[in-house]
């Protein structure tokens, strides 16, 4: 059986759209158009072009160019799409024109037709307030996509993953801090190196992090800037004289953080270099976790032919076939959502330089990724804080053992008899198994109150040893 449907007009004619549909005919030659896989434009989005649309009615109305009935209407038809009440009736891919225009028509029009039912009007009559000529007054697709991109990152780096982020450093942090006396051997080139402290090697970590923080943090700056008031090309055209100033105002206040009118608004529309380089700082962040659970895994590898350094806590078996292997699974699903940020930074890159004079034509691809990488990352970094991170516990029974049989320690010689003398000394102990004391002392090149009060593995960590 055929679904009922309703007739709905757009400026090409009529369309047919599902009859309890809130969105119209648009919206309805967009599904039908671009059917092009499962990825929707993220709900996010859509709340803040909602939010846009809320401020945008209440400046109309302050600047006379709307009365105060349709205001209140697109103001309570925004409040419940921003609450989340109608996220069904959004539900257009991401790949489409690439200003987004088919999803501000989405908002347009279901704030129209929630407008209509509030008045006892028919779904699709636009009264009394038309999708185009009340709900996007003094807008462009073109300054209220990107700005709604910037409102949406903005307040998904800044309510959800910096505080988780912040999380996730402490718990680094406390571990360096806890792990500060235990002496271990040190690795470069995954060979032996001179010893460190496992809190030395962890605060590196955390360190990463907290610039990685700092980073996203600082990109923001620019993502504070909005276009709205440029309407299509950056000039204004049917925008009213101190549009720009009041919405961005209104929008400050209702989502409570420092948005302000873009400086110039042509290169805030023409091009999203502040996008591109909020996802770059993604994309470092990603780089560093991806440096960080690739090392956890490395020192956790074992449990009896590996560093075994690490015990990490066991939260599924690892193997269909093998009985009791357990696997750095964390540290695996944290790698591939950083792989996947790289990728998706790659493409942001590529996008930001798209389009020709004054249009951006890969808007919605900017700002799907740009979400969804914010997504991952807070969810990955919350998994693996909470089962893994956590829970990490240091092998000291490995740890010594690794440190004390390290030919890597005579560094702490070359002061006393110079570098060949210690390379022989090291070179002869690996040769023979012999360790490093037994070494030097056959060879007779040093002392052996000198070797032992020289061979502190304890004093090696600290940049006053000599």
């Amino acid at each position: 059986m055929n679904a009922p449907i309703r007739i709905e007009y757009d400026s090409m004619g009529a369309v047919e759209v599902p009859e309890e549909a809130l969105w119209g005919a648009q919206t309805q030659r967009s599904l039908k158009n671009f059917a092009i896989s499962k990825d929707t434009i993220p709900l996010e989005l859509i709340h803040s072009l909602a939010l846009i649309k809320k401020a945008a009615a209440r400046v109309n109305n302050q600047l006379g160019i709307i009365d105060a009935k349709r205001c209140k209407l697109i103001e309570n038809a925004s409040s419940e799409i921003i609450q989340g009440l109608h996220d069904k009736h959004f539900p257009l891919r991401v790949w489409q024109t690439g200003s987004g225009t088919q999803t501000n028509m989405n908002v347009n029009e279901v704030i129209s037709n929630l407008a209509s039912l509030a008045s006892g009007k028919p779904l699709g009559s636009h009264e009394p307030v038309h999708p185009n000529d009340h709900v996007n007054k003094s807008q462009s697709t073109n300054d209220t996509f990107p700005s709604a991109i910037h409102i949406s990152a903005v307040k998904n780096i800044v309510q959800n993953l910096l505080p988780e982020l912040k999380k996730l450093i402490e718990v680094l942090r406390a571990k360096s801090k806890n792990w500060e006396s235990i002496v271990k051997i040190g690795r470069t080139h995954l060979q032996d190196a001179v010893p460190l402290t496992l809190g030395q090697e962890v605060s590196a970590w955390h360190k990463q992090l907290e610039a990685a923080y700092k980073r996203i943090e600082s990109s923001l700056t620019e993502l504070y800037d909005l276009p709205l008031g440029g309407t299509a090309v950056g000039t204004g055209l049917n925008a009213p004289p101190e549009f720009d100033q009041r919405i961005t105002k209104e929008i400050s206040q209702l989502t409570e953080m420092p948005f302000t009118t873009a400086p110039n608004k042509f290169a805030c529309m023409a091009s999203h270099d502040g996008l591109v380089n909020t996802m770059s700082q993604l994309r470092i962040l990603a780089t560093s976790l991806l440096k960080i659970v690739n090392d956890i895994r490395l020192l956790a590898c074992g449990p009896r032919a590996g560093l075994s350094e690490l015990f990490l806590p066991e939260n599924e078996p690892g193997s269909s076939i093998m009985p009791g292997k357990v696997n750095p699974t964390q540290c695996e699903a944290m790698a591939m959502v950083c792989t996947q940020i790289i990728g998706l930074d790659l493409a942001v890159s590529l996008a930001g330089s798209g389009g020709h004079l004054q249009m951006n034509v890969y808007k919605p691809l900017i700002g799907f990724n740009l979400l969804h990488s914010i997504e991952l990352l807070h969810d990955a970094c919350s998994s693996c804080r909470r089962s893994m991170l956590a829970g990490i516990e240091p092998n000291l029974k490995k740890i010594n053992q690794d440190l004390n049989q390290s030919l890597m320690l005579v560094t702490a010689l070359v002061p006393e008899i110079g570098y060949e003398k210690a390379c022989a000394i090291a070179t002869y102990a690996n040769n023979k198994g012999f360790s490093l004391r037994q070494s030097a002392l056959e060879l007779g090149l040093v002392s052996e109150s000198d070797f032992d009060r020289i061979m502190d593995p304890s004093k090696m960590i600290s940049p006053s040893f000599n």
